[in-house]
């Protein structure tokens, strides 16, 4: 029979949040109720009666806990098939049926993000938990299993609406859940056991999904893995799309270089930065990245690493843009900008960048380091008979940020911390030079005496001649090219500064 009624229900839960009108449905369904250790006791709070599991099994709860449940008596009732040959074995033994069992797991992974304390992680790896599901989802068929508190809502409607009674698709869908629930509960605990192995497993535990408008292109359909809740804060705008999540993704990777560093303003475009500079002021420092590249900073993406304040706020608004990110806004800010309802604003609450990334490729998945190598002065080797001076320096290291985040093969001109000209995605770093030249010229940027950064090696020396004629005065790139030595000479007889940084920056 595809229809069940809930007669009994084994409860062994972590979080109580919920619980309360649950127990209270199944009271009044008059279901009988086991359960165990505090989820026992908070039942009794309630007034409701409930059966020790201990009482079931004749067993108490032994080593600290860590056996309560797991026991013929509890596991019998749970797995056994509604049918002729498993009942009369129930009857034998004195192993009442289990219809419904719910659990809400230890909370492992919320333990690693708080602690470091082995012994403490350990202890909340579920084990009586994890099987109850597992039990519970196998024999679906007879039995209802709620596997966590995001399930509860559920399990009520069920109880409220259908009287305690369940269809085989209410009881398939649980399992599927349940299921989903246990998967990703181990791969957390393999992946805190496997980290610092030579083991190269991919396997990641991700428990939220939501649905997207649809992906880079209407036709395709998209989904976001992932907590955007637990970085972001959405105080106003339209619904989020695939794009915004790859260029937002990308603005968080730019700021996260600068979220200790004066105010700071990032305008993207397609994960490209096409506007970046520092200033004393975020209002400023707002005026000098959009003077970057004013055109491609229509419909882009904005980020800033200080509150957003009214005269920043009454400039940004002049202008189209999708995203506009920042750790706060001041209150008069944020009422001006949120009266345009389509513009997506969100407060950072962090500028994490996880440091492993993938990606997927042909029939299978990339894994790597994320790129969180960021040069500091140390890192600079002086090739050249000219020493760089302090500001060329400084401007050096904010163009080797800039180049790094723009897409290869890539070329950054900086000068003043405001980068001036970029050049990105070309074939050859000769074309994404023209290009940053080209668009440092179309508005209005005198290169002389600008730097310029380099994401990999020149193979030639072409691209030091083509900046020097454009006024360059330092470069800065990882060198390893055979004719490395053709580029340092050429800036000796030019009298331009160069220096190694050893680290490549590709980015595919």
């Amino acid at each position: 029979m595809a229809e069940k009624q809930i007669r009994t229900a084994l409860v062994s839960v972590y979080h109580k949040d919920g619980l309360a009108d649950i127990v209270r449905a199944l009271h009044a369904l008059g279901v009988t109720i086991y359960s165990t250790g505090g989820t026992q006791r908070f039942i009794e709070s309630l007034g409701v009666p409930v059966i020790a599991v201990e009482d079931l099994t004749g067993y108490p709860s032994i080593l600290d806990g860590r056996v309560k449940t797991l026991h013929p008596k509890v596991f019998g009732g749970i797995l056994a098939r509604r049918e002729p040959g498993h009942l009369e074995q129930l009857a034998r033994y004195d192993i009442p049926e289990i219809d419904l069992v719910i659990v809400d797991l230890y909370p492992f992974e919320e333990t690693v993000a708080h602690t470091d304390d082995e012994a403490e992680i350990i202890e909340k790896i579920d084990i009586g938990g994890i099987s109850l599901i597992r039990a519970a989802a196998k024999n679906y068929r007879d039995v209802v299993v709620v596997p966590s508190r995001d399930e509860y809502g559920i399990l009520l409607e069920l109880l409220q609406t259908k009287g305690g009674k369940t269809s085989l698709e209410d009881r398939r869908e649980l399992a599927r859940r349940a299921f989903k629930v246990s998967s990703n509960y181990d791969i957390a605990i393999f992946n805190y056991f496997n980290e610092g192995t030579a083991d190269l497993s991919f396997k990641y535990s991700i428990h939220r999904s939501d649905i997207l408008r649809y992906g880079e292109n209407p036709h395709q359909q998209g989904v976001f893995y992932g907590d955007f809740d637990a970085i972001f804060d959405k105080l106003n705008g339209k619904e989020i799309s695939y794009n915004n999540l790859v260029d937002i993704d990308a603005a968080v990777q730019v700021m996260r270089e600068f979220a200790e560093a004066e105010p700071t303003f990032a305008i993207l475009k397609h994960t490209n930065t096409c506007g970046l500079a520092t200033r004393t002021t975020l209002y400023e420092a707002w005026t000098a990245a959009l003077a970057c590249d004013p055109v491609s900073a229509f419909g882009g993406i904005f980020a800033c690493n200080r509150p957003v304040d009214v005269a920043t706020a009454e400039a940004i608004d002049q202008l189209f843009y999708e995203v506009l990110i920042a750790p706060d806004f001041e209150s008069e800010a944020l009422e001006l900008l949120s009266k345009k309802k389509k513009r997506i604003l969100l407060r950072a609450k962090d500028w994490y960048v996880r440091p492993r990334s993938f990606r997927s490729l042909l029939n299978g998945v990339v894994e790597q380091d994320t790129d969180l190598k960021t040069e500091t002065r140390s890192d600079l080797k002086q090739v050249t008979d000219k020493a760089p001076t302090e500001r060329e320096i400084e401007d050096m290291l904010f163009a080797n940020i800039c180049v790094k985040h723009l897409k290869s093969n890539a070329i950054a001109l900086v000068k003043d911390r405001q980068l001036v000209g970029m050049g990105c995605g070309q074939p050859s770093r000769v074309d994404a030079l023209k290009q940053a030249i080209a668009k440092a010229r179309s508005f209005g940027f005198d290169l002389r005496g600008a730097v310029m950064a380099s994401d990999a090696f020149f193979p030639f020396p072409d691209c030091v001649e083509i900046a020097d004629e454009a006024g360059v005065t330092a470069v800065l790139q990882p060198g390893g090219s055979i004719r490395d030595q053709e580029s340092i000479a050429y800036c000796n007889a030019h009298g331009m500064a160069m220096v190694l940084t050893g680290t490549r920056h590709f980015k595919h």
